[in-house]
């Protein structure tokens, strides 16, 4: 068993990228998916039918928030897209028991954001830092993100949330999604090329600097019971894990990690050249890196399994009501 630890410690970057690479590919099925559906209403029953795939509500966290604002004032469950609030509850969940996993094992916007930087230092190596004050000054831009979102949803009062759920924009809201990647205006095109050009020579930027969802899992995974601990008498204060640390921490000086960007990637174990001297804990217990990825794992299929079982998975919305909908879109 300690042999089987000591590989798959070694392999664990290896291990979440292609975790990583398997919900990237699953998001872009589904994106496809999603496209195809469209075309097939469209086409008035010309085209082969397509099912609308439920897993598209992952990419409305702003209506998701919204939802569970709704739930737990007015005591209702969202119909049209109940599975953008089940999925936001279990990466809630997910943040509070795995600090903030779906970043750094589950966010295809995070993968795509390694993959350009680790391409990138392989062909020439350009590593761009920040000067510190720079660095925490737009550290802080995310969470001011997340502050106007909630702030603007925690106005709202209880009748213009269930008149948000219920309104055509909501039940489109998906498909307007899609068409933002799908059909990007000129400023579109020009923002997701300007951070795809800083993504490539300062490491994930836009989850370091920009990302609201990050910010938000980041507050819950405080509370986590799980983070990275430091055995300091073993440790060799060589630095690696902190070179190595995607989120910058300064690991090689702290007991243990409670920083709210820490993504419990694992990349810090893997990198300390002195076996057993850095791991992760849960409730202060020892948990093997193979043991925190299918912790991560169980907890996201868990919650979604509870989704469909309970009947909080699939739209109410039929094909008929997009049918009627879609035509509407423009003046959305």
């Amino acid at each position: 068993m300690a042999a089987f630890q000591t590989v798959f410690t070694t392999k664990i970057t290896r291990a979440r990228n292609l975790i990583q690479v398997a919900f990237l590919g699953w998001s872009l099925y589904l994106g496809l998916r999603l496209a195809a559906f469209v075309e097939y209403l469209n086409s008035r029953g010309q085209l082969p039918a397509v099912e609308r795939p439920t897993g598209v509500d992952a990419y409305l966290p702003i209506g998701a928030l919204i939802s569970l604002k709704n739930w737990l004032v007015n005591d209702q469950f969202d119909r049209l897209h109940p599975a953008a609030l089940v999925l936001l509850l279990t990466f809630l969940a997910l943040a509070f028991l795995t600090r903030k996993s779906f970043c750094a094992w589950i966010c295809p916007v995070g993968a795509v954001s390694e993959g350009l930087y680790r391409s990138q230092e392989r062909i020439s190596r350009v590593r761009l830092r920040l000067w510190p004050w720079l660095d925490k000054l737009l550290m802080g831009v995310k969470y001011l993100l997340l502050l106007f979102f909630v702030k603007l949803i925690i106005d709202m009062p209880p009748a213009s949330l269930q008149s948000f759920l219920a309104s055509p924009y909501w039940a489109l809201s998906d498909i307007k999604m899609l068409h933002f990647f799908t059909a990007p205006t000129a400023t579109t095109v020009v923002v997701i090329t300007i951070l795809a050009v800083l993504s490539l020579f300062i490491r994930l930027f836009w989850c370091r600097y920009l990302c609201p969802y990050g910010a938000l899992l980041g507050l819950f995974s405080w509370l986590s019971p799980s983070r990275i601990a430091r055995q300091t008498n073993s440790c060799k204060n060589c630095g690696q894990c902190d070179r190595a640390c995607p989120a910058s921490l300064k690991i090689s000086s702290c007991d243990t990690i409670t920083s709210v960007e820490c993504t419990g990637c694992l990349t810090c174990v893997q990198s300390c050249p002195q076996p057993e001297t850095l791991h992760m804990t849960t409730a202060r217990r020892r948990v093997p890196a193979w043991g925190f990825m299918l912790l991560v794992i169980i907890v996201f299929s868990c919650g979604v399994c509870a989704g469909m079982i309970s009947g909080h998975w699939h739209s109410s919305l039929t094909e008929a009501d997009y049918a009627r909908l879609i035509p509407l879109l423009q003046r959305l």
